[in-house]
């Protein structure tokens, strides 16, 4: 028999060879197709007297990705379908039924009496694992880039083919939580010393190895089904299980704060699963997997965090008229923090940089801190040193602006002041070759009145980049009125090249992330003054899905640069267009009493000094400042939580009302990359979609009504409140053929 995805080869010896690549894809993944295929594979040869065994392997440099979220998407679908047509109780047991598949196709592998190997010839991720785990036995190719895990989690999904259940046999309990939950990939070498993966050998012996073991008398029943075979971590009940579930719960509910269906579904699938036989564990794990499918959750982060943003690193907003470009050499005006970390991460991209500042000890010390980053990445072992010196080398540190003459892209990372920026400009324009594009990494600032000091406004754009620029992987690629395709498709190559993900937004001050989040660190700073105790304030805003607190973060931004920030805004705008009982506390924090954030130890926390143990903690003194005091056990916890989602969503569905977003990928992963907004709502725009537009207007109208007109919702919502409209409805994604340089 012949199959499309798969390759099967049978050798003298009477094992079969599964040979795993699916037509025009770099990858394999778990589709239909190849879910078919698979199970008829096992049939034919499970059923074959002459087959020994079986190997199976893939012809791709990976092993498999993973299971094709476009099919489970599809699965939600027909799902709905089956609801309205058949009701509740045929579409429940027909979606059960077809999440199944793949779970009795793996069953069927370690029952079938043959022993099959998985021969891992590169990553074997999710669904891709866990056909890997059904196997009798797992030899992986030794190579750095190898690596095995259950990602799942971070899209709001969790394993359905097993993996709840085999992995929690292999490993002990604790281990297994941790590797469902967060979802982190594991290399070879690890994964041997844990079990997951039987032997780990050169590429150029991978199948000879797992032939030889199926010749060398290789058992076709996997240690879960020998009757005396005892769970590595102990039975639930026993003294070894209640040391791990009840602090596992709590450890759970701290990090998840219960919005996390998938997690909270993967500790009822270990729980209750191993206290199963397998065939019954598994029909657990589907249950469950069918119920997750189909939670909002999981369809807003799979949306957002894997379709959305494979679109927009692929360059959905790409100008498809401009060939590919590519930056060789680039410059960075401004050597401090950002400007030094811009530099690095470009350099890490095989980039060459020219770093300049006023002197050349100030460039130096720009160089510095990619040093710093390199020296740290060796001691760790994430990092070869030779690897570290060539990336050291193409940086290239001065004080002469001679230097931009050969570079393609600059990026302007002076300080945030326009007159400062304007004697940058000026400096550095004659000197600029013919077509280089030049960039501001001003957080704030518009463009468009930047670009008035620029001859060519065509060739200016903006390149906002998060702190720390090392670990963020968002880009806020900034479009003036002005800005030509080149200078678009420039920075978006750019940003590819470093391999981060862009989003495209038109100009407005504060663009779309700084618009949101400083609408979230201002709410926080209205609950201080209304009298909410600090610590709840915070507390509310991690229940609500945020990483941090509302005053933590501020002090992350620094108190000096939001004053400064709100002072130029105060400046330009007027004084009605900041909010003055904010400005009189933040001068009060600041100019009184010297707290600027983290920066300087001191801000609306106190932390420990450099070198010394401890942890951050809220400034004692801060209940000071507030004129008056509520009663915690007054306030409706609930009722916080939404406050700071919901300033956050009506500002962006402002920001769309304000042209500044004409994509809502772009804003869903905007706000969850670039300042973490509950990534389990799928961003803020989802947040809404998925409230139902009306539901939130009428949530809006109740908080305006209680606390002012920042909750107020602009006429583009209301309008689509009254027409049942979505984001993602009235403003579909545009699909675009790849870009030549994809």
């Amino acid at each position: 028999m012949t199959y499309k995805n798969f390759k099967v080869e049978t050798d003298a010896d009477g094992i079969a060879l599964v040979t795993w690549d699916i037509p025009g894809r770099s990858m394999n993944v778990l589709d239909q197709r190849s879910g078919e295929e698979m199970a008829a594979i096992v049939k034919q040869l499970n059923e074959d007297a002459a087959i020994k065994g079986v190997v199976i392997t893939s012809a791709k440099e990976a092993f498999c990705a993973g299971a094709d979220l476009a099919m489970l998407e599809g699965m939600n679908r027909a799902y709905a379908d089956a609801l309205k047509s058949k009701g509740e109780e045929a579409a429940n047991q027909a979606l059960f039924d077809r999440c199944r598949e793949l779970s009795q196709t793996l069953r069927n592998i370690e029952t079938g009496g043959k022993p099959w190997v998985a021969a891992i010839n590169g990553l074997a991720l999710g669904g891709g694992f866990e056909v890997t785990l059904a196997c009798h036995y797992r030899v992986a190719a030794d190579s750095p880039k190898n690596a095995v895990g259950l990602p799942e989690i971070k899209i709001g999904l969790f394993p359905g083919g097993g993996g709840t259940q085999r992995v929690p046999r292999l490993v002990a309990t604790q281990d297994a939580l941790q590797i469902l939950l967060k979802g982190d990939n594991i290399n070879v070498a690890k994964a041997k010393t844990m079990n997951l993966v039987n032997a780990v050998v050169p590429a150029a012996d991978l199948i000879k190895t797992a032939k030889d073991w199926i010749k060398n008398g290789g058992k076709a029943v996997q240690p879960w089904d020998d009757k005396g075979f005892k769970l590595p971590g102990g039975p639930v009940y026993s003294k070894a299980g209640m040391m791990v579930f009840p602090p596992a719960n709590a450890i759970y509910r701290r990090e998840t704060f219960d919005n996390y269906p998938a997690a909270r579904a993967i500790m009822s699938c270990v729980y209750e699963g191993l206290q199963l036989p397998m065939d019954a564990a598994l029909r657990v794990e589907s249950r469950y997997f069918s119920k997750i499918l189909r939670s909002k959750e999981a369809a807003a982060m799979i949306r957002s965090l894997f379709v959305s943003m494979q679109d927009l690193n692929k360059g959905a907003r790409r100008p498809p008229s401009v060939p590919p470009t590519s930056v060789k050499k680039l410059a960075v005006i401004g050597a401090g923090f950002m400007g030094a970390s811009v530099g690095f991460v470009s350099a890490q991209a095989g980039i060459d940089v020219v770093l300049i500042d006023r002197d050349q000890a100030s460039a130096d010390k720009g160089k510095g801190h990619a040093k710093g980053q390199v020296d740290a990445a060796v001691a760790k072992g994430r990092m070869k040193a030779d690897a570290g010196e060539a990336i050291l080398a193409r940086i290239t540190p001065t004080a002469d602006y001679n230097a931009l003459k050969d570079c393609d892209l600059v990026i302007e990372a002076v300080f945030e002041d326009r007159k400062v920026k304007a004697e940058t400009y000026a400096k550095a324009a004659p000197l600029l070759k013919d077509g280089a594009i030049f960039a501001s990494n001003t957080s704030t600032l518009p463009i468009n009145s930047l670009a008035e000091e620029w001859k060519d406004q065509s060739k200016f754009i903006g390149i906002h980049f998060f702190s720390p620029v090392e670990k963020m992987m968002l880009v806020e690629i900034i479009v003036g009125k002005n800005t030509g395709d080149v200078a678009l498709a420039t920075a978006l190559d750019y940003v590819r090249q470093i391999r981060k993900t862009p989003i495209v937004v038109n100009d407005s001050r504060g663009f779309f992330a700084n618009r949101c989040v400083l609408r979230f660190t201002a709410e926080g700073l209205e609950m201080l003054m209304e009298g909410v105790p600090p610590a709840m304030i915070e507390n509310a805003a991690k229940m609500a899905g945020m990483p941090v607190g509302p005053l933590s973060l501020s002090d992350e931004v620094a108190l000096d640069l939001v004053l400064k920030i709100m002072k130029a805004t105060e400046a330009d705008l007027g004084a009605n267009a900041i909010d003055q009982s904010q400005k009189k506390l933040l001068v009060e924090m600041v100019e009184k009493q010297g707290r600027f954030g983290r920066k300087n130890g001191k801000g609306f926390y106190e932390y420990p000094e450099k070198g010394t143990k401890g942890s951050k903690r809220l400034w004692p003194d801060l209940a000071g400042l507030q004129t008056k005091k509520l009663d915690p056990d007054t306030l409706d916890v609930e009722e916080l939580k939404q406050r700071f989602l919901v300033v956050q969503a009506v500002e962006a569905a402002r920001t769309v009302e304000d042209n500044v977003i004409t994509d809502p990928r772009e804003a869903d992963v905007g706000s969850i990359l670039g300042f973490g907004f509950a990534p389990f709502t799928g961003g803020t725009l989802s947040y809404i979609d998925f409230m139902g537009t009306k539901n939130f207007v009428d949530l809006c109208h109740k908080l305006q009504g209680k606390y002012g007109a920042r909750f107020q919702p602009p006429k583009l919502l209301i309008e689509m409140a009254a027409k049942g409209e979505t984001f993602y409805g009235r403003f579909p994604p545009k699909k675009q053929a790849a870009i030549a340089a994809a």
